[in-house]
């Protein structure tokens, strides 16, 4: 009787100590808040929300939605948000150089030849005159989301390609992508930079058609995740909330850009990632499928382009200070992130 009693204290200890060891092993749970805007390239958020490898990390993630890629930059560097997942803006780069901390850790969508993310479209009307190229902009009117957006930079360095400036054109900020689609309708602007699924939104309307991809003509990273001066501190958050979404991004890339000899992306989960995004951007499947943008499997960082930017930013009296990319650079996180994943 003694030694049924002792087998049972002792089953009874092990199942606790399992328990405990359990527990220990799994992460403790940490709010963490994301600004971020309803775009295809936004699709490793979406996926990290809906397959859970955020909340296998321990981390309860809280989206906040903007319109606009400024407000974003505000709101993570005054610490409002833990994270900016948006376009990378002269805004970006003035913060930085007038003294605070946001960091640039991973990729978040880039212009590469032969993917669809931002595009120039023309009005309808304006296709049907014979436009064809950039250089048929000369004096026309080009809607852009605000001064010193990526949408700025994108019609700068595409006129610069092609033999002209920012002052042959006439650009009217708008500042809501929306806006700037109600504009093109309407023929208060003759062009805009859209990107998706923007773009297969205004084609399919019938009111827009593509002039030129940004990815044609230049190497470009577009949006980034970045993080705020305090969130960059918790490193172990940081790098956890890191790993669920390079997750996010290799099932992305998996399932709809990998490229396996020479035969046309679309992996195993191509139709499961097509009306994940679809349902968080309200876009139809068939314009998501249209144009889907580049981002690296692993979610790296197109570090040497930042400084490019930069550059060109400074050149244009579009930052206040001149800075270095290694100010605003910060990939030891991600990194770490990178050996961690499996």
């Amino acid at each position: 009787m003694k030694k049924n009693k002792v087998l049972v204290f002792l089953l009874l200890i092990l199942s606790i100590s399992l328990l405990l060891t359990g527990c220990s092993q799994a992460p403790a749970k940490k709010k963490v808040s994301i600004a971020a805007l309803k775009l295809t390239s936004s699709a490793p958020i979406f996926i990290g929300i809906e397959k859970g490898f955020f909340k296998d990390e321990g981390i309860e993630l809280e989206v906040q939605w903007f319109d606009a890629a400024q407000p974003i930059a505000v709101a993570t560097a005054s610490n409002k948000v833990d994270i900016g997942a948006t376009g990378i803006t002269a805004s970006l780069f003035n913060m930085v150089a007038g003294g605070q901390q946001l960091s640039l850790v991973a990729d978040k969508g880039r212009e590469q030849k032969g993917y669809s993310s931002s595009a120039v479209v023309v009005t309808t009307e304006l296709w049907e005159q014979g436009a064809r190229n950039i250089t048929d902009l000369k004096g026309k009117r080009i809607g852009i989301t605000q001064a010193g957006s990526t949408f700025h930079y994108m019609i700068g360095r595409l006129l610069e390609a092609n033999g002209l400036t920012l002052n042959d054109v006439q650009i009217v900020p708008l500042a809501k992508v929306s806006a700037l689609m109600a504009a093109l309708q309407s023929k208060q602007v003759d062009a805009v930079i859209l990107n998706e699924p923007n773009i297969g939104k205004v084609v399919s309307a019938g009111y827009g058609k593509v002039l030129v991809s940004v990815g044609d003509v230049m190497d470009y990273q577009t949006s980034a995740i970045f993080f705020s001066p305090d969130f960059v501190k918790d490193k172990d958050t940081a790098i956890r909330f890191l790993k669920g979404y390079i997750k996010a991004t290799r099932y992305y890339y998996d399932a709809v850009l990998a490229r396996k000899e020479g035969n046309p992306p679309g992996g195993g989960n191509y139709d499961e990632v097509i009306n994940i995004i679809a349902k968080y951007t309200g876009a139809p499947a068939a314009d998501i499928k249209a144009g889907l943008p580049y981002i690296d499997r692993d979610g790296k960082l197109l570090v040497d382009d930042i400084q490019t930017q930069i550059t060109w930013y400074v050149n244009h009296q579009m930052i206040d200070k001149p800075i270095v990319s290694s100010q605003i650079v910060n990939t030891a996180l991600w990194e770490e992130a990178v050996r961690q994943v499996k």
